[in-house]
């Protein structure tokens, strides 16, 4: 990426789908299918996608829950990753969600994802709870690190 590529983010529309999933599947071992993601935008969720130069390189999904917003979802396509694309897609989750009424901000985070773990605690995100067994895992099931942040 360079200066002067153009980063846009977008609400994702049911014709990138199948782009959004097929990126998911790149980055996730258990992604969710496309049903998923079309679900969570006809359910109304704040679901937006990052473009640089053009290209699909991230999504973010994330459910209102009436003063909370829950953040389902959040990918940054492998080739992209170490750019700071995801710390200004989280940066804009949650502007969205306090734009749209949210106080505070909850989400689940594999331990192994020690990436993802770093960034939210970058961010202020405090640990709140685990999640026994929460994700399937190739041994098994893995528990999820419940996080949480007041958005001010």
């Amino acid at each position: 990426m360079t200066l002067n590529t153009t980063v846009e983010f977008l609400p994702m529309n049911l014709r990138e789908i199948e782009a959004v999933a097929a990126l998911e599947a790149c980055v996730q071992q258990f992604p969710w299918s496309a049903g998923n993601f079309a679900d969570s935008i006809k359910a109304g969720h704040s679901c937006w996608v990052i473009r640089v130069g053009g290209d699909l390189v991230g999504f973010h999904i994330v459910m209102p829950v009436l003063d909370e917003a829950h953040l389902l979802n959040l990918a940054i396509a492998p080739a992209q990753q170490g750019q700071g694309l995801g710390a200004r897609l989280l940066r804009q989750a949650m502007a969205t969600a306090r734009e749209n009424g949210a106080a505070s901000m909850l989400l689940e985070v594999r331990p192994s994802n020690e990436q993802a773990v770093k960034l939210y605690r970058h961010f202020g995100f405090q640990e709140i709870g685990r999640r026994r067994d929460y994700y399937p895992s190739l041994t098994g099931r893995e528990d999820a690190l419940v996080f949480r942040k007041e958005l001010d």
